[in-house]
């Protein structure tokens, strides 16, 4: 009996080892491509011959080696892997500018950024900074936030309670222990959790990279849970991991903070996803200096030097297939004309649902292991951001290079539930959750390019369904009805900010307006106005789930990259285009991008001795 069982366990180990260090196709961090830092570009002129090159069917390369859909930092990133090994690549995006949530666009003199609005573990040389700083040839410059970068604050003004977040392994929980004495231990064990569970989010990738019948295998005998603390916590909720650390309600809520970075309140939040973002921070937050869009500058230039390119004002209506229901190339509307686009290898950014539900032939949506997948995932949360642009410097206005959290009060779970399934109306008027940021404040090149003006980025959730009936409606008229119900949340969300931040007042604001979940579906193609992709409650991060909903589609030469191959937000995308490149390199570039990050770790430090 133990020789049987020895003998599977070699070979299990022996398939592990294949298909996590044994690779054999090219690699894209080779070598070290950063290059001597460029003056940044501030002209808006030039940074459009980049950003917005519209598609026509003369600019689309030759010879394609693969097709991407959607300009996001997931379908970007992995275009640039690809470019950087060779391959040309064209990548089409719907919107009139690159870069998806990584877009900026500018009213009234103001430039807002759409969705980053802090990015973590972007310490030099650490594995994440260096495969940043080779998808944009060392180009593009990280400003880290303040620190505190988070203030977590509870309550109604009356009884407002404020809780800085410290980045830092120890100082973190050694400041959080300052406002909770007696808690230490409660701290200490969240901390254990927290780090343990990231660490074992390595098994995610992994079952993504091996061969389904060997996934299934570690799936269904339980060996994933066993063999990954991630895994073994993914099912638990995070509102149930804090409750039985502690039964003080603000700390309750500080462990739970975070949830507005992944969009599922701690109830339904899979305590693993949620240990991801809490250690993404813990080594400090970073913001990219000039603007988000300097992210889709830097890279667009390495698809072309492959002789590849990125087009906008392309929307994909449908990917083309042939008899054998390979994919082809797709289809992509230009007016009332279809231009076929062809290319070996088709590769979406679009999301698990866009691809599946919008852009497959009807026949080919209803194969069993695409229902399967679908099944196993659900739309996100819709999101709510408000942007304001007002008069004065952050020292006018008391701004920093850090964030808020402002919850009318510790109950977080209640207090979402509620809001979202009240009366539109009345919920607009008491929105309980509000993130605030100030890109301008974050950005060492803001004054110089916008001097006297400052901008905030407040983020909530809003449900579709309160929208809905508008989204058919021309984007930019879509009635007063629709117009008054955004104010309504302006009025609302302004007082809880003016509330926080005394020395912003009505007098000062000169532009704001709400982007509502319709408002994503139009710009970024969310299908239910989500902002972090399909949903990543608990059920999204078990085992059979990930095993399941891989970089390779149940049909030939089509990919999925991005936020719904791994994780949401900027790093989570780009670990989705890490491992679809994996997949289609047939090489572990998570692991190359370590290794590059230690050679160039070596190389930096001779240089400064």
């Amino acid at each position: 009996m133990w020789i049987i069982v020895a003998v599977i366990c070699a070979a299990l180990a022996a398939f592990l080892y294949i298909y996590v260090f044994h690779t054999s196709g090219p690699n894209p961090f080779d070598i070290d491509t950063r290059e001597p830092l460029k003056p940044l570009v501030t002209q808006k002129k030039e940074k459009n011959k980049v950003l917005k090159q519209g598609f026509l069917a003369s600019k689309v390369p030759e010879k394609l080696d693969a097709i991407v859909i959607g300009s996001g930092i997931g379908g970007l990133g992995l275009a640039v892997l690809l470019a950087k090994v060779g391959k040309r690549v064209l990548v089409l995006e719907q919107h009139d500018r690159a870069g998806g949530c990584c877009h900026t666009f500018t009213e009234k003199g103001f430039e807002f950024d759409v969705g980053i609005h802090y990015i973590g573990d972007l310490l030099e040389n650490k594995p994440f900074r260096c495969m940043v700083d080779q998808l944009t040839n060392g180009q593009l410059q990280w400003e880290p936030l303040d620190n505190p970068f988070d203030h977590v604050v509870l309550g109604p003004p009356g009884n407002r309670r404020t809780y800085p977040i410290y980045s830092g392994r120890n100082r973190f929980p050694d400041e959080l222990k300052k406002f909770f004495p007696g808690e230490e231990a409660a701290i200490d064990e969240y901390m254990r959790l927290v780090k343990k569970a990231g660490r074992g989010v390595w098994f995610l990738g992994l079952l993504k990279l091996v061969p389904v019948p060997l996934a299934k295998f570690l799936v269904y005998t339980g060996l994933a849970n066993r063999l990954s603390f991630f895994f073994h916590m993914a099912s638990r909720s995070v509102t149930e991991v804090v409750n039985e650390l502690t039964e003080n309600n603000d700390l309750r809520a500080v462990f739970s903070y975070i949830f507005g970075t992944y969009g599922n309140m701690p109830k339904d939040a899979s305590f693993s996803m949620h240990s991801l973002l809490v250690c993404h921070y813990l080594t400090g937050a970073w913001y990219p200096i000039g603007g988000a869009s300097e992210i889709a500058y830097h890279m667009i230039p390495i698809i072309e030097k492959a002789r590849g390119a990125v087009l906008v004002r392309a929307p994909v209506n449908r990917i083309l297939f042939n008899d054998n229901k390979e994919a082809i190339g797709v289809s992509v509307m230009k007016g009332q004309e279809e231009i076929h686009v062809h290319a070996p290898m088709v590769i979406s950014n679009a999301g698990i649902f866009n691809t599946y539900q919008q852009l497959l032939p009807k026949e080919l949506q209803a194969m069993p292991a695409i229902q399967k997948q679908l099944g196993m995932m659900k739309n996100g949360a819709g999101g709510l951001s408000i942007f304001l642009g007002l008069t004065g410097t952050k020292e006018d206005l008391g701004l920093k290079a850090d964030n808020y959290w402002i919850f009318t009060e510790h109950n977080m779970d209640e207090l979402i539930v509620t809001y979202l399934k009240g009366n539109r109306e009345e919920s607009a008027k008491s929105v309980p959750f509000v993130f605030v940021a100030s890109p301008s404040a974050k950005d060492p090149t803001w004054e110089e390019r916008s001097p006297g003006k400052s901008t905030l980025s407040l983020v909530s959730f809003a449900n579709y369904e309160w929208f809905e009936e508008w989204k058919d409606d021309k984007v930019t008229n879509r009635g007063t009805d629709y117009k008054e119900l955004k104010q309504i949340f302006c009025d609302s969300v302004l007082e809880v900010v003016m509330s926080v931040f005394p020395k912003i007042t009505r007098d000062k604001v000169e532009f704001i307006e709400a982007g509502t979940p319709i408002t994503n579906t139009h710009y970024i193609g969310s299908p239910k106005g989500e902002i972090y992709g399909a949903d990543h409650g608990t059920a999204r991060f078990s085992a059979e789930c990930n095993a399941t909903v891989r970089p390779q589609t149940p049909l030939k030469n089509l990919y999925l990259t991005g936020q719904d191959v791994f994780a949401c937000g900027f790093a989570g995308a780009l670990a989705g285009a890490l491992t679809c490149g994996s997949v289609i390199l047939n090489r572990n570039l998570h692991l190359d991008a370590i290794a590059l990050a230690k050679k160039t770790k070596r190389v930096d430090t001779k240089k400064l001795e």
